[in-house]
């Protein structure tokens, strides 16, 4: 018996090692994934206040922009141009820069693998729907001659203190939600 191992070790023989394998090319990328939506076609669009939501499937947006940019123009003529004129710049690239964002969200939820529901799509913001009623509302009332601009056109400011306001109020409460949070011992 000419055995290069003992019967009684338990483990195999030994045999010829093969040389260990040669790693595989890393896999190509992906295959090319199409994006449901543009971000440069939604801004494109949105040249024409609210196009760029509509293209995006954001109804009720694209009615906020489109009106809130005929009525800064029709607020302008008809009231005083100081606060209004301000207004049509900013509706239109704010129109623009929304559109693009949404169409960046709605490819990242693509991406990101979450489903998106029929009923994603069709809830918005309640904002949304109550600055139509009050965009609504105003014209209205000012067309029935129940509501003289050129009156109110000195207090518009009390509409941007209110609104900052609103804003720094809010960030208060993230910030002390964030404090709180932070604040937690150490174990």
């Amino acid at each position: 018996m000419s055995s290069s191992q003992p019967p009684d070790s338990g483990f195999p023989a030994p045999t010829a090692s093969a040389p260990p394998p040669v790693p595989s090319a890393p896999p190509a990328g992906g295959p090319y994934v199409r994006l449901p939506k543009s971000s440069g076609l939604a801004a494109f669009l949105s040249l024409f206040p609210g196009l760029g939501q509509v293209y995006n499937g954001q109804i009720a947006r694209a009615f906020v922009f489109f009106f809130g940019f005929v009525g800064s123009i029709y607020l302008t003529v008809e009231g005083h141009p100081f606060p209004f004129a301000f207004l049509i710049a900013f509706v239109f690239f704010y129109n623009m820069v929304d559109a693009w964002k949404g169409a960046s969200a709605i490819n990242a939820r693509f991406l990101g693998g979450k489903a998106q529901t029929i009923e994603d799509e069709a809830v918005e913001s309640p904002v949304w729907g109550g600055t139509l009623v009050a965009i609504g509302l105003l014209v209205l009332l000012s067309n029935l001659g129940w509501l003289d601009l050129d009156r109110l056109a000195r207090w518009w400011p009390l509409l941007l203190i209110g609104v900052g306001a609103w804003f720094l109020y809010g960030s208060f409460q993230k910030r002390k939600a964030g404090e709180s949070t932070d604040d937690s011992p150490l174990v």
